[in-house]
């Protein structure tokens, strides 16, 4: 988890400037990997800023140098998870493909993501923004409604340019994918990261996309229920 937007040296500026900036820059990623590595190792322990500035080597005053509360601190690592997923996400809706790989891709990426970032699932998850300030909760609500949201995109489109009949409504398909990808990160965490989101998933979606999705025409049995 690297820092991002790196500015450089301003014409005119000196190199004491820029390597100033630098550091202030590196400082804040460490402790924002800092956090992720004691949200990995801690189960269900509320992370205290005192306890963050030991792991990182610094004063807490020092962590307040660069992020005026530790709300603004997992508000940050939220800011990371959505740029990371949505960027990715943007791309494949964009590429083409039909309805049922770009499902497919929207949710292993996500799948993988959080194989690759166990810390990060604490907050995915609501565990580690428990008794934090509420507007954590609902951003990383909103985020996997967002997520939500670009799965029935994909679908609809399916529906009028690929002749693609959900057997259920697109709605209702779109949140039942969404909770399977959830439910497995959720027994990501619960099993202390020992058993990985992606274990079984390819049989899985093939299960899911069989019974779920078919072109129009096929023998698949008929819609059931309006879309919402």
């Amino acid at each position: 988890m690297g820092a991002r937007g790196r500015p450089g040296t301003p014409a005119g500026g000196s190199k004491k400037m820029a390597m100033t900036r630098e550091q202030k820059l590196s400082r804040r990623d460490q402790i924002l990997q800092a956090l992720a590595r004691m949200l990995e190792q801690g189960r269900g322990q509320r992370i205290t800023t005192a306890a963050l500035a030991r792991e990182v080597g610094v004063s807490e005053a020092a962590l307040y140098r660069h992020f005026p509360s530790k709300t603004r601190m997992y508000e940050a690592l939220i800011e990371y998870i959505e740029q990371t997923l949505f960027e990715r996400v943007t791309l494949i809706i964009s590429e083409p493909g039909d309805v049922d790989e770009r499902c497919q891709r929207i949710l292993t990426l996500l799948l993988i993501f959080a194989d690759k970032n166990p810390g990060l699932c604490r907050i995915m998850t609501g565990e580690a923004l428990t008794g934090e300030h509420e507007r954590l909760q609902n951003r990383m609500g909103q985020l996997f409604e967002r997520l939500e949201t670009q799965l029935k995109q994909v679908l609809r489109t399916g529906e009028i340019e690929q002749h693609y009949r959900p057997a259920i409504g697109v709605s209702a398909l779109a949140n039942l994918l969404m909770a399977t990808a959830e439910g497995r990160i959720g027994q990501y965490v619960r099993s202390g990261f020992r058993h990985s989101p992606q274990k079984h998933w390819e049989d899985q979606w093939q299960l899911l996309s069989a019974h779920l999705m078919a072109e129009a025409g096929s023998s698949q049995t008929p819609r059931h229920g309006a879309d919402t």
